[in-house]
């Protein structure tokens, strides 16, 4: 790139609140998230099947990880807190490359009441669009292990390209892992945007809360 095209890299995650329709995303702090998030989690462990720490005994081990994950700048955690003001999942921006452009979302965690919400959608919009609107990141990454098939199809879903698979990538809980790659890139954002927005909004849901066009469906017209 020459002239004003040359980039001048990009600004590092911050502890901002990023408010949406259905809930907003906070930086994870361990005293006001922590209870809630034990108690979303608690029940589910195989939340944690991809992941390489969990399932958690109790809630004292798990708010012992939390305290630790709060104090990262790479990953920088931030939690998803619904209306009443319960932290339900965790996301995290991280591979945090500012001279590069490039970034990337993971280590992902919806307790069961987050998935397949609106709001669990949201959080991945707020996200992405402080990545690329506010931080001036170029290629926003999602990585996962490509045996992860809930994770590989909600990458899709959320308007990722597949760009490939990195064979023996990893080794996981000492398991081999196959990563899978997907990426947006900045000229691709504004109708991933168009497409998130269109899902988001209350006209795309019935009285009974069902949507009328799936995110996927807008995602492929946007192309």
């Amino acid at each position: 790139m020459t002239g004003s095209l040359i980039f001048k890299g990009a600004r590092i995650p911050e502890p901002v609140a990023l408010a949406g329709n259905y809930g907003r995303i906070e930086k994870l702090d361990p005293d006001r998230h922590g209870a809630t998030l034990w108690d979303a989690f608690r029940d589910t462990p195989a939340i944690w099947d991809y992941m390489p720490y969990g399932p958690f005994p109790d809630a004292e081990a798990f708010r012992t990880w939390i305290a630790g994950r709060a104090t990262l700048a790479d990953p920088y955690v931030y939690t998803i807190v619904d209306p009443d003001g319960r932290a339900l999942g965790i996301a995290a921006l991280m591979a945090i490359r500012p001279d590069m452009g490039v970034i990337e979302i993971g280590h992902i965690a919806y307790a069961p009441a987050l998935q397949r919400t609106r709001l669990g959608t949201e959080a991945q919009y707020l996200l992405a669009r402080y990545a690329f609107e506010i931080l001036g990141y170029r290629r926003y990454e999602w990585k996962c292990n490509a045996l992860n098939s809930a994770s590989r199809q909600a990458a899709l879903r959320y308007g990722f390209s597949f760009e490939g698979i990195l064979r023996q990538h990893m080794i996981v809980k000492g398991k081999n892992r196959d990563t899978a790659w997907y990426s947006i890139l900045d000229c691709e954002w504004p109708s991933r945007k168009a497409a998130f927005e269109r899902w988001l909004a209350p006209g795309n849901f019935d009285a009974d809360g069902r949507q009328k066009s799936s995110l996927a469906a807008l995602m492929s017209e946007g192309e």
